[in-house]
């Protein structure tokens, strides 16, 4: 049978959310959102949370055991500007698996239910690996005012549109062998998967927060 592990990179300091995958949001710690929803898929056999804020984590009430394992962040490998391909070269080194889901703490609406279909998705394809999209249907135009996807003398409806798919960074998926050939999570026969736009919410900014914040609010 082949190991599935999940991996949930963590970091202490947050530039425009302080102290954010700490915080309490709806209840809980923001990293518990995910986190629970990880093991809550019974085929994820770890989940493996690459940090340089284990105090922060044991004081939140969560250590190392049963299917979580904390791995202290390399000194080399924190900081903000440094690539997620790094950190998480650094955990496929050192944690053997045929599968790896890679997901943020900031994304706190992806439902174990979301998780399970990519899972699905990705298994019944032929791709190397899955990266979670947005579908975007809409007008876009360049700093200068020019269009990019769209003639303005012509008003198409918006659902006529070609759809677009931005990359939301919830969800994605690589086997150990796609890793290794690009060194990089998105491989090179990859599928797009789209999640739903109300578990989409990413939080880099306080706006961010507060629409995740409601949104969890009335899910609960």
């Amino acid at each position: 049978m082949s190991r599935l592990v999940a991996l949930l990179p963590m970091k202490g300091h947050s530039e425009r959310v302080p102290r954010k995958n700490f915080r309490a949001i709806a209840g809980k710690p923001l990293f518990r959102w995910m986190l629970d929803a990880l093991l809550a898929v019974p085929r994820i056999d770890e989940v493996v949370i690459n940090t340089d804020a284990r105090d922060e984590l044991e004081a939140a009430g969560l250590t190392s055991g049963g299917r979580v394992r904390i791995r202290d962040r390399a000194p080399e490998l924190c900081g903000d500007l440094v690539s997620m391909n790094l950190v998480l070269a650094d955990d496929v080194a050192a944690v053997d698996a045929d599968l790896y889901l890679m997901t943020h703490t900031t994304n706190p609406l992806i439902t174990r239910a979301t998780v399970e279909a990519a899972l699905d998705a990705f298994e019944a394809s032929d791709a190397d690996s899955l990266f979670s999209v947005t579908r975007v249907q809409t007008r876009f135009y360049r700093a200068d005012g020019s269009a990019v996807n769209h003639d303005p003398n012509e008003l198409v409806r918006t659902q006529d549109l070609e759809p677009w798919f931005e990359e939301n960074s919830c969800l994605y998926l690589f086997t150990r062998e796609s890793f290794a050939r690009t060194q990089a999570r998105i491989g090179a026969s990859p599928m797009m998967f789209e999640t739903p736009r109300l578990e989409s919410v990413d939080i880099d900014e306080p706006d961010d927060w507060a629409l995740a914040e409601a949104l969890l609010t009335l899910r609960a």
